[in-house]
């Protein structure tokens, strides 16, 4: 066999696991592995920060369901890296992330940029491993790839010390193969169980969570949903995995990203499916009131997940679409099932009268004509991302979506600075489509220097912004307290002035302060982003003290505006 770098048989590694992608920016300690991706097929996008390579990572596996990279050198670069390790913990997204490291005989001598990133990384991976004898290298590829796939997929860190990088090893790529993801396949008597159990209800829903997204089985939910007549709804990381144009359609329920129609069809049915959902505590709020007197069978891969929030009158291990597989086949062995159309109805009937308005006409801007103009502008084949504060709430409520992996929050986590580099992981990811990030002023400015790799690399997309100038959700949360403190950003006329901050890095963006102009400069934006291939931005200056609908439990969430 012969004998090759040791870093050539981790690229040969990355390339066969399916990336054709990698984010990072080299340091000394991690030269060897980019000696070995020069003149290779893996392109590499060299990033501003290391944050943003994982962020990037995230997006790009968010997009095609594959495994990201992100790459970094010793010490600070590792420990950058922790927040996007935990955002993909968080949200169940697959992601390597490969570290250089001094070298071995030095690491107990304080050497320079030397840090224990392995233990530092451990409560945010699934797996956390340095590689001791170069022999190893590849092995440890293959099982850091399998261990982020397999069950509930997540993130891996592998530390690379510099010595075992210079290394050679006896390696073949033509006899190499990925190692098997083993499956998780429900037991029959509990499929049949449930089956029997949601017969059995008056007023059942289908929650479809993220693991629906990430099991790619959005075709098998809407057919088990349409054989039973059964409506579905979804949580915030399962949104697009259930078009919401169509007639099952009920909605989110949630103490903050969800429809009004969505919470009072939740409260008023008497049994949830749950599939691959974690029940996250902005989407339950209080327990008492969330399960109320209704029946929860639970569904998820991980069987940690089963009565970690609260226990499931029935809990089922399975992935998935391997559960909706024989859910379908028990179906329609059956004889006709249970009429379920007067509760399909009743939830048509609260689509049509529980809404919040989006129309407004008024200056300032209102954020749900933001969003109004947003659905009208693009179609269902856009990419969207945005993160957390007002703006991604007011995204939740009021932004349509119609395909699985098209919506991308980082919904558990929620660093500030998500959106751009997600926006050009999911933009080289799919280079073709067309991709948007919806922003918060503040947000933006956390990790905009990850323009400057748009830009560089011809990563043209359409940044919207909602500038009220404010920490506005944390400033709706100090209303709890009586105070309004540390949490205005105005200053002078606009505050920062972003359309320059775009300019700065090469890129073009417009202001804008009357609804009426909405529409034509976000056309403006998505010309302006093919014709450059560059981000492109839509400031959007709003209501400084504007409300989301919110509150602490889903029968009783505070609406700003009056509705319907």
């Amino acid at each position: 066999m012969p004998k090759v770098p040791a870093m050539q048989a981790v690229v040969d590694v990355l390339e066969s696991e399916g990336v054709d992608t990698a984010f990072g920016c080299p340091g000394a300690a991690i030269l060897p592995l980019y000696a070995a991706l020069e003149h290779r097929d893996i392109k590499h996008l060299t990033v501003r920060h290391e944050e943003g390579a994982t962020h990037m990572a995230d997006g790009w596996a968010r997009t095609n369901g594959r495994v990201g990279v992100a790459v970094g050198t010793s010490g600070p670069a590792g420990t950058n890296m922790i927040t996007g390790l935990y955002t993909a913990q968080a949200d169940s997204i697959p992601m390597v992330c490969i570290t250089g490291q001094a070298v071995s005989t030095k690491l107990h001598q304080e050497a320079f940029q030397a840090v224990d990133i392995v233990d530092v990384a451990k409560p945010v991976t699934k797996w956390s491993v340095q590689v001791k004898e170069a022999a190893q290298a590849p092995w440890m590829l293959r099982e850091a790839f399998r261990t982020a796939r397999s069950g509930r997929p997540g993130p891996v860190l592998v530390d690379f010390p510099l010595d075992v990088q210079q290394q050679e090893i006896e390696w073949d790529p033509a006899i190499d193969t990925a190692l098997p993801v083993p499956r998780v396949e429900p037991h029959m008597p509990r499929v049949e169980r449930a089956l029997d159990m949601l017969l059995a209800a008056e007023r059942p829903l289908i929650l479809a969570g993220g693991g629906v997204v990430l099991g790619e089985c959005h075709e098998r939910l809407r057919e088990l949903a349409e054989l039973l007549g059964i409506p579905v709804q979804v949580t915030l990381m399962g949104k697009g995995s259930f078009p919401e144009d169509h007639e099952l359609w009920a909605g989110m329920t949630g103490i903050q990203t969800s429809q009004r129609y969505g919470n009072q069809s939740f409260m008023e049915s008497d049994l949830v499916l749950a599939l691959g959902a974690r029940f996250g505590d902005r989407h339950t709020g209080a327990l008492d009131v969330y399960r109320g007197e209704r029946t929860f069978i639970h569904v998820d891969i991980e069987p940690t997940q089963l009565g970690k929030v609260f226990g499931p009158d029935l809990g089922v291990v399975s992935e998935a679409g391997l559960f909706l597989d024989a859910m379908l086949a028990m179906a329609k062995r059956r004889e006709r099932g249970k009429d379920f159309s007067g509760w399909k109805a009743r939830v048509g009937e609260l689509k049509r009268t529980h809404n919040r308005p989006d129309d407004y006409d008024t200056v300032p801007i209102k954020a749900p004509r933001v969003f109004r103009e947003i659905n009208e502008a693009f179609g269902p084949d856009t990419y969207f991302t945005t993160a957390i504060g007002l703006y991604q709430i007011w995204s939740g409520q009021f932004q349509t979506t119609h395909k699985p992996r098209h919506y991308q929050v980082c919904g558990q986590a929620g660093p500030l600075g998500w959106e751009i580099p997600a926006a050009i992981g999911v933009k080289s990811a799919e280079p073709e489509a067309e991709v948007v990030s919806v922003v918060g002023d503040y947000s933006f400015q956390f990790l905009v220097e990850e323009l400057a790799v748009a830009a560089q690399y011809d990563v043209g997309f359409v940044v919207i912004m909602l500038n009220n100038e404010y920490l506005g959700l944390i400033r709706m949360a100090e209303q709890g307290y009586g105070m309004n403190t540390e949490v205005d950003l105005h200053y002078d006329e606009h505050g920062t002035d972003n359309v320059k901050i775009m300019e700065a890095y090469g890129c073009s963006g417009r202001r804008v302060v009357d609804p009426g102009e909405l529409a034509d400069s976000i056309e403006w934006a998505r010309k302006e982003a093919v014709a450059t291939s560059r981000p492109v931005l839509v400031e959007v200056m709003i209501e400084r003290e504007a409300n989301t609908a919110n509150g602490v439990r889903i029968d009783a969430v505070a609406e700003p505006e009056p509705v319907s």
